[in-house]
């Protein structure tokens, strides 16, 4: 009898055993595996969003560089007027003078 209750004990052990085992999550593991590879793919989703968006990102700045060198050159060439034009006590007493010089100023 004592060989018997050996041998139930062993078995009993390994049924608990397989049981912890079944409980334990080992069936889990491909679903956790197809939630993995799902949230990979919408991370890799918005890589590819943001790589594409970086074309429209470089048209925008090389236009909005050609607009600033535009505004550079404008306002250079409106302080080179500017200060092409001479103020003394002449021009201030003279309508026509002091006229040239206020539009010269409001370039």
């Amino acid at each position: 009898m004592n060989r018997f209750a050996t041998t139930a004990a062993r078995i009993a052990l390994v049924v608990s055993l397989a049981a912890g085992l079944a409980g334990c999550g080992v069936n889990t593991i491909p679903t956790q595996d197809e939630a993995t590879k799902t949230a990979w793919a919408e991370v890799q989703n918005q890589y590819q969003r943001r790589a594409d968006l970086v074309p429209n990102l470089v048209a925008t700045v090389k236009g909005y560089a050609a607009q600033e060198k535009d505004v550079l050159v404008a306002v250079t060439e409106a302080r080179a007027s500017a200060t092409q034009v001479k103020v003394d006590a002449s021009t201030i007493t003279d309508p026509a003078a002091f006229e040239k010089y206020a539009a010269a100023q409001d370039q």
